[in-house]
């Protein structure tokens, strides 16, 4: 298969938008086109796009071309159809708070763009296009900061990550792959390691695909191998990413999260989440208002075509959970590291200069 130079796995081309298919990853790298906002729906859904700020990129196209394909002739029957494309896309993936966030900067957008249709659709397009340059840049400052937040070390560091919050999970870069990133190209890294990440696993699949692609040492282990590996030694700091922030600075981020929180506590190893100021949802005060998304048991019970239990046993298929904030060192965004107890304070500081 022919591999990408950089990995850009939502990418408007012409009149339409471009999917790396991260279902079919590591065996296959391919496209999958995108024309109409039902096929993104799907997409989003299915996850063929995956990890909350490519959502909310996604979801941004996808509302531009729901807005393309209203046929209505005044601006009221339009707005109702743009709401109705919203509300496809926000029912595709309920815990990922960067698809609402795009969504309702997409609607905004609509309701305050004057002028014609035309030119409504226009500002749509720039600004789907905009949200996707503005996660690229976010996530190379990201970077910057996770990098500057790294424990000090005579020695280069051994970090552990969970799930795929990479370039395929964002606009490019990454979020706590885009701080592994940034320790690499600082010589500061020695060797990630990677959960596999069940059921899905996306750690295997896209972490590791990732790490190879760039030559970065990736060590592969099982989820339940991760306590082991801190006790041994082998681990100095953990970054993950995120799809929920509660303003206390609680998390949603995949399944077997919380897991390694609680483990990183135990070993004294420092536990930081990655993350756009985008994730952080303002409404709730706390992990305990995140809506957990639950998937389909076949997820857990089959892998391939390949039946892992016998007939008459029940599943249970949560894929977050939610790390509470007395567990995270730290939370890495674009404008710097805060503690998680103080991110209204740090941020409203921040925003007053």
């Amino acid at each position: 298969m022919t591999l990408p130079t950089h990995v850009y796995p939502v990418v408007w081309q012409d009149d339409h938008v471009r999917l790396i298919d991260q279902t079919r990853l590591p065996a296959e790298y391919s496209i999958v086109e995108i024309h109409r906002c039902e096929d993104m729906a799907v997409a989003i859904q299915t996850m063929i796009v995956r990890g909350a700020p490519a959502i909310g990129v996604a979801a941004g196209f996808g509302m531009y071309l729901g807005a393309r394909e209203s046929q209505a002739g005044d601006r009221a029957a339009f707005l109702s159809d743009l709401e109705t494309v919203a509300e496809t896309l926000r029912a595709t993936r309920p815990t990922a708070v960067n698809l609402f966030w795009a969504i309702g900067r997409m609607l905004k957008t609509a309701y305050e763009t004057t002028g014609s249709l035309t030119d409504t659709k226009q500002v749509l397009l720039e600004t789907a296009q905009a949200i996707a340059a503005e996660d690229l840049q976010t996530c190379l400052a990201i970077g910057v900061h996770g990098l500057q937040a790294l424990p000090a070390s005579p020695t280069k560091l051994r970090i552990l990550t969970h799930c795929n919050a990479g370039a395929l999970a964002t606009a490019g870069y990454g979020t706590a792959l885009g701080v592994i990133r940034s320790a690499w190209g600082s010589d500061r890294l020695e060797r990630v390691y990677a959960d596999e990440t069940r059921p899905r696993l996306q750690g295997a699949k896209l972490t590791a695909w990732e790490c190879v692609q760039e030559e970065i040492p990736v060590t592969l282990i099982t989820d339940s191998m991760a306590a082991h590996c801190m006790q041994q030694g082998m681990i100095d700091v953990v970054v993950v990413g995120a799809d929920r922030i509660a303003a206390n600075g609680d998390t949603a981020n995949k399944i077997g999260t919380y897991s390694l929180a609680l483990c990183a506590k135990a070993h004294h190893i420092p536990f930081f989440v990655a993350a756009p100021l985008s994730t952080i949802d303002w409404q709730l005060s706390n992990g305990s208002g995140i809506p957990i998304e639950q998937r389909d048991p076949i997820e857990v019970y089959q892998v391939g075509n390949t039946r892992l239990c016998p007939l008459g046993v029940e599943f249970y298929n949560p894929a977050f959970d939610v790390t509470p904030a007395d567990l995270i060192a730290g939370i890495i965004t674009e404008h710097g590291v805060f503690a998680p107890n103080q991110l209204q304070v740090s941020l409203s500081k921040l925003e007053a200069g």
